[in-house]
């Protein structure tokens, strides 16, 4: 068994330690600067365990410590505000108080007068304690508030000792030595991530929105063979007849709208299933049963070849339609295309192909009718379906290429914005790139890992 320690975890750093460790970075959420690491538990017992860490450039006070100065100030606007709050209070109270006395000494008059009073007066007496009786049950809401404030108060100020305990405790660690276990985890689930091999899914993360743009259909991806300093993003809006391929620079510079250069394509594409491979585009073109392979630093057409007998136009959609007909995909095994044909009579149909020349170099027949599919993507040679394209989706389905075998499956995930016209698997980053009505989402995923240590065979 590979042994693994580590130094003892800062109160934020999230570790569950198993015999074996290994990880894998995914895509962090912009709202936390925290990354996600995966983790499974292999048959014969060998772990690997999930830990959420700050990422490389941030320590986990910065994020954290702020969330939490952030805290203690507004509970210090509460304190602060129930403090004026009690003040009026207090003085209203007061003022009850002394219309209550009144009450009493003029009823206390009303019951003595006998004769000696006018009828006049007796009357203005009698008007007056009219008007100061409704005050009665307004001193009894007082005094509740008051108790109600006091309690309030006496919360607060235990919560503001919390807090401080805290802070306290996050400052025990210095910055500097925080950002050195950070670094130092960092670079052991690296060394480990690398004896990661092909995996089951096992898990759907919740969605990661990086940008709303674009029409309800269309696609985005990076290249799954580029190396990871390249982090170029390329941008395809609608489902038919397009030829304008955006370039971006890089994520950042996608979410921001800037820095990207435009292709236009010699022939429109159909569909949303592209993949970029190698520095090449692989689509569907429109209206034909085409594969085209588009290079994108020549800017043209390396070869295009015809997909025997996969149906088009509309004929083999999924079932959000869309010229959805033919779908190609990467995984850590090479390019793949999904489609059906009249032979298979509409079933999902998976074919290995050569990214060189794009003829099939083996095929399979899932039984799976892609008209009842929402979208697919490739794991580890293996198609996974889901059973719908709207909310409440999940995978349902998986096919396994090494066995020609399938099983029913139940993996949900979130499908926030109900419309899913596009889903990719990169293995490059191992997460889930959706077009999602109008919306460009990523889904980081678990694997189930078999894992290889230093004295396996």
């Amino acid at each position: 068994m590979w042994p693994l320690t580590v130094p003892p975890p800062p109160p934020l750093l999230l570790l569950l330690l198993c015999s074996g460790l290994a990880g894998q970075t995914l895509f962090q959420s912009p709202e936390e600067g925290w990354q996600l690491y995966t983790s499974a538990q292999a048959p014969d017992g060998k772990c690997i365990c999930t830990a959420v860490i700050p990422a490389q450039s941030t320590c986990s006070r910065d994020g954290r410590s702020r969330e939490l100065r952030q805290l203690m100030e507004k509970v210090q606007n509460v304190s602060q505000s129930m403090e004026v709050l009690e003040l009026r209070t207090y003085r209203d109270l007061q003022y009850v108080r002394g219309m209550e006395t009144l009450m009493r000494s003029l009823d206390a008059r009303l019951r003595a007068a006998d004769g000696s009073l006018s009828a006049k007066s007796f009357q203005e007496l009698k008007d007056r304690m009219a008007e100061l009786l409704p005050l009665s049950s307004v001193l009894e809401q007082y005094k509740a508030d008051t108790r109600t404030i006091v309690r309030l108060r006496e919360e607060v100020r235990n919560l503001s000792g919390s807090l401080a305990a805290i802070q306290e405790e996050m400052g025990a660690y210095g910055y500097e030595d925080l950002q050195q276990r950070v670094m130092a985890l960092e670079a052991r689930l690296h060394a480990c991530a690398q004896k990661l091999g092909c995996g089951k899914l096992t898990g759907v993360s919740n969605p990661i929105t990086i940008r709303a743009m674009g029409s309800r259909f269309g696609s985005w991806m990076t290249d799954t063979m580029a190396p990871s300093a390249d982090s170029r993003v390329w941008y395809m809006d609608g489902y038919y007849k397009g030829r304008r391929v955006l370039e971006f620079r890089t994520l950042g510079d996608f979410i921001k709208g800037q820095n990207f250069i435009q292709h236009l394509l010699p022939q429109p594409w159909a569909g949303t299933g592209h993949v970029v491979y190698n520095g090449s585009l692989f689509y569907n073109k429109y209206q034909s049963n085409v594969v085209v392979k588009y290079h994108f630093r020549s800017r043209s057409v390396l070869v295009q070849r015809n997909l025997p007998g996969a149906g088009y136009n509309n004929t083999f959609p999924y079932s959000w339609g869309g010229f959805s007909d033919m779908d190609f995909m990467v995984d850590e095994s090479g390019l793949w295309a999904v489609y059906t044909t009249n032979q298979n009579a509409g079933n999902i149909v998976v074919s290995r192909l050569d990214p060189h020349t794009l003829e099939v170099v083996r095929s399979w027949d899932t039984g799976y009718p892609k008209r009842s599919a929402g979208e697919a993507f490739m794991i580890c040679g293996v198609l996974y379906v889901t059973n719908s394209h709207l909310a409440g989706a999940k995978v349902y389905f998986a096919y396994f290429t090494n066995t020609s075998s399938y099983e029913y499956t139940d993996v949900p995930f979130h499908n926030q914005y109900s419309h899913i016209s596009m889903l990719d698997y990169n293995p490059r980053e191992r997460a889930l790139y959706t077009w999602n009505n109008g919306h460009q989402v990523l889904y980081n995923v678990t694997l189930f890992h078999v894992i290889s240590t230093a004295g396996d065979p």
